[in-house]
């Protein structure tokens, strides 16, 4: 019988059974005792919330391959301002450094705007300090965008191919399972088999 589980990944963790510079998202199933166990796609270290754990290979598979077009929503903080042209352009598909080929249309609303003294305190540490030399009054878009790829670090180059620096990233959904608001990060739990 196979086993899912709902995770969600804390920032700094990479999505991986072994790492030698970073805590895995594996570390936090140790006590299961299951060697049969994987990540269901990847999030970078910097991006936080939804991640399926499972020893289900052929739904891993499902999940995760391009040809069945899985919709996954984040929602994010970027430095910098979207105008409804860039919104435009993310939906209809950007061209990524060192692409040959647009994103796939994508989905993007607009939530908020702050600045980045507003925001920072709120930040992971490492963010704090890596965006101090930035000006405080410096505007921040909130928003979600809903994909259907998984290139590497795919939303943070959309946001960039539009002149936004993505400071927070979190995963929301997948298909249609949305992460728990009860789990807080690090924690996870048993789901029933996903359809």
């Amino acid at each position: 019988m196979y086993h899912y589980y709902m995770f969600n990944k804390p920032y700094g963790c990479v999505s991986a059974r072994r790492d030698d510079r970073y805590p895995t998202v594996m570390d936090y199933f140790k006590e299961l005792n299951n060697d049969g166990l994987s990540p269901v796609g990847r999030l970078d270290r910097a991006t936080e919330g939804l991640l399926f754990i499972t020893d289900d290979g052929v739904w891993n598979q499902q999940m995760t391959h391009p040809s069945h077009q899985k919709e996954k929503t984040y929602e994010f903080a970027a430095m910098g301002t979207l105008s409804e042209e860039d919104i435009s352009r993310l939906e209809q598909g950007v061209l990524l450094k060192g692409a040959d080929t647009l994103t796939a249309p994508a989905k993007v609303q607009v939530t908020g705007t702050t600045t980045l003294c507003a925001i920072l305190p709120s930040l992971h540490p490492e963010i704090q300090a890596a965006s101090r030399h930035n000006r405080p009054e410096h505007p921040v878009v909130l928003g979600q965008i809903t994909v259907t790829e998984g290139k590497k670090h795919q939303i943070r180059r959309m946001l960039k191919a539009v002149r936004c620096c993505i400071i927070s990233l979190k995963r929301i959904s997948a298909g249609s399972i949305s992460l728990d608001e009860n789990l807080k990060p690090g924690e996870w739990k048993e789901i029933a088999p996903p359809r």
